[in-house]
Order: structure tokens, then sequence, then C-alpha cells
């Protein structure tokens, strides 16, 4: 007579084989995974042996942190002269800023960090007040605290009125939710009045705080300030050229779009900032003059809103045209459609290209030393050939490439943070 038996608990499972979990397992599936990943592992582990110990040492083994001169450099150490960067760390921050007015510039920066966190990352609480606060109060606080007061004269010239038209339009256009054309232009309208008299009240009064001219402008002060207004322009001018790029309901806006994207686009980037530099005040009238810096940010803007536009424009394609026709069975009008259904998908499928964009624009500060600015790269060119510091290039442009390595890498991965989040399919 047979009996069976059934079991009555599930068996506890198994732990994996060591080679398939932990440390081990990680190694093996990314470095050791097949005989050339491991040659290829190989021979990079040997590399980074060679060139990583003696890196140390010339960072920070060898290396000096006092001095005040090259020679006590080099007699102090072969390796980097940190002494130089201590006693020039102003020089490299602020450019040629007057020392009792660093607060300034500081306190701009604070206030943008704090405002920007609450829009960077969900959890931190705010939103709602800091997104207007860095569109509508922000540029004049700014400009108030780093400039100080601005004649209002040059904000009643033909350039300043279209500045102020562009602004009415971007209101109109990204300002208000709501169904009708009406409401968004009286609401475009009221954040229009409501920016102009912050902007009025701020930039032409300076807070009260001294006037500092452009020229005193140098280090990373001018990277950030070159980086930071080029990227809050190219973006939303971007997105309005890729739109007019494909309207073609508009042939003459079309076709101004499309000249305008491919000559920027066919010339490189050190020609549009001599063009800016020389050229722009042969085309402005009479009685206005821009500054070297202005001048800078007017070429750094227009060369990455050419290049942004192309990026939204194959956002744009990339939109399948169900999504077009889903809106126009809504009775959606152009408006509406661009701004809650089209551009939301475009603009997530391409963040890497944007932030792409953004990097790019941050490195290429580095040409506006060929037109005489004072940026991180020229600041470094002077420290090095001083007097007290011959020869120290080498530490002075790893300080620098350091710089440029924490700022970009910290948007290379807000990207991929983005992209997580929004889940847009890019494998990481």
């Amino acid at each position: 007579m047979s009996k069976s038996f059934v079991r009555t608990e599930f068996h506890p499972d198994l732990p994996p084989p060591v080679s398939e979990a932990g440390i081990i397992g990680w190694l093996r599936h990314n470095l050791f995974s097949t005989w050339y990943n491991s040659l290829a592992t190989l021979i990079i582990m040997y590399l980074a042996w060679l060139s990583i110990p003696p890196a140390i040492d010339w960072l920070l083994i060898s290396s000096v942190w006092e001095a005040n001169d090259y020679k006590e450099c080099r007699a102090g150490g072969s390796g980097a002269c940190w002494g130089m960067i201590d006693k020039r760390f102003n020089l490299f921050m602020y450019g040629f800023f007057k020392a009792d007015q660093f607060w300034r510039p500081n306190l701009a920066l604070i206030v943008f960090m704090v405002a920007m966190l609450p829009v960077l990352f969900d959890k931190l609480p705010g939103r709602k007040i800091c997104v207007p606060f860095l569109i509508f109060g922000f540029p004049a606080l700014a400009v108030a605290l780093i400039r100080g007061p601005v004649e209002m004269s040059s904000f009643q010239t033909p350039v300043g009125i279209a500045v102020w038209v562009a602004m009415f339009a971007a209101a109109v256009f990204f300002g208000h939710r709501g169904a009708t054309r009406a409401n968004a232009i009286m609401s475009g309208a009221g954040y229009s009045a409501a920016y102009i008299i912050v902007f009025i009240v701020f930039i032409s009064w300076g807070l009260g705080l001294e006037k500092i001219e452009t020229d005193s402008y140098g280090g990373l002060l001018l990277t950030l300030i070159l980086a930071g207004v080029g990227i809050a322009v190219a973006l939303p001018l971007g997105i309005l050229l890729a739109l007019g790029r494909r309207a073609n309901s508009m042939p003459l806006i079309q076709i101004l779009c499309i000249g305008f994207i491919e000559i920027i686009r066919s010339v490189p980037l050190i020609s549009v900032l001599f063009m800016a530099q020389f050229m722009l005040p042969l085309f402005l009238p009479e009685g206005v003059k821009f500054d070297n810096v202005m001048r800078a940010l007017v070429g750094f803007s227009l060369f990455a809103a050419a290049y942004m536009a192309e990026v939204v424009r194959g956002g744009l394609q990339a939109i399948p045209k169900g999504q077009f026709e889903a809106a126009d069975s809504l009775g959606l009008n152009f408006y509406l459609n661009m701004r809650l259904i089209v551009l939301p998908q475009a603009l997530k499928i391409v963040i890497p290209g944007i932030v792409s964009t953004f990097i790019g624009l941050f490195k290429d500060t580095s040409l506006v030393s060929i037109i005489g600015l004072a940026d991180l790269l020229l600041v470094a060119k002077q420290s090095y050939t001083d007097s007290n510091w011959l020869g120290l290039e080498h530490t002075a442009y790893v300080f620098i490439a350091i710089i440029y390595f924490i700022i970009c890498f910290s948007m290379s991965r807000y990207s991929m943070y983005l992209e997580r989040k929004l889940h847009t399919g890019h494998k990481r």
C-alpha cells in the first residue's frame, strides 16, 4: 500500500550563487563578462595604476598649500602650487569686482539656489511661489544686486520696447491655463504689468546700492552670468524658433526662423561673438550703447537659441501625429495644443539634448577671453603670467578644469535623474 505526502510549507529560497551576487557578481557581469571585456578591464586598470598615484602625489602629497611667489612653490615641493590659488582666489571667483561688494553676487547666488531647489526637486515645498519669482522677480533682483541702478532711458529705446513686447508675448503664451485666448491675453497683460513694475523698481532704484560697471566682472562670476543668461534666454527663444520653423500656415515667419537658425548654425561661435562685439553697435540706433558683457550675452543667447531650436524641433517631430489630431478633436486652439499637449511631451523626449546644449554653452563661455573678457580662462592666464607666479600654468588650468567638471557633471547627473523620474525610456 503506497502513501503520498503533501508538503504543507514552502521551501525557503536558496541564496544565489556566489558568482552571481554581491561584488563578485557585479565584477563578473560588468567587467569580466567576456574575454575582450576582461582584457580591456586589465588594460584600463594598468593605465590607472600608472596615472592615478602620480596624479594624487602631484595634487595633494607633493603640493604646496602656502606660498607668496613661485620661488617658494618650487622650493616647497614638486607638485601643484595651491598657494597661488589661495592668493588669487578672489580674482578667480569675482574678477575685478570690488572686494567690499562680494556679498552682492554671493547673495544673488544664494537666493537663486534657494529658489531653484523646489523647482528641481519635487519633495521640497514652495514650487508655486518659486517659479513665478524666478521668472518675474529674480532677474530684476539679480541685476539690482550685481549691477546696481540702471538708467531707465536704456529701456525706452526701440531695443527696450522690443524686449517689453517679447516679454508680453511670452507671458501670454506660458502664463495662463485658461481655455480662451481672451483670458490668456488678460493674464499675460497682468503678468507683464507686474513684471514691469518690479523691474522698474529694482532696476531704476538698484536697492540703493553702488553702481558697478560690467568691466569689473570676471572669473567664475562672469562665467556664471554668461551661462545663466544664455540658458535662460536660449530655451524659450529656441522653443519659439522651433515652433516658427514648423509654422507652415505662416510662410513669412517660417522663412525668417529657418534663415536665422541656418545662418547662426553655419558659423562658429567665435565669429558670432566678434559680430556681436564689433558689428552690433553699427545696427543700433544713435545713443544706444551696449557694453562688452551685454554684447557677449547677445551673441551667446542667439547662438544657443539656434541650436536649442533644432533640439526642440527634433522633439516635435517625434510626437505621433495622433497627438495633434486628438488635440484638434478636443477643440483646442494652437496655443492650448502646444502648451498643454505637444510641448510637454516634446521637451520630455529631448531632455538629454537640452542639457547637452546647456553644458556646451557653459563650456563655450571660455571663448570670451578672445574678445578681452576676463573669464576663468583669461584669469588663469593672467595668474601664471604674473611675475610672482611665472610657470605655474598647470596648477591654474587644473583648478579651472575642476570647476568646469563639477558644474558640468552636476548638470549631467541631474539630467539623468530627470530622465528616470519622467520615464523617458533612456536607460542608464
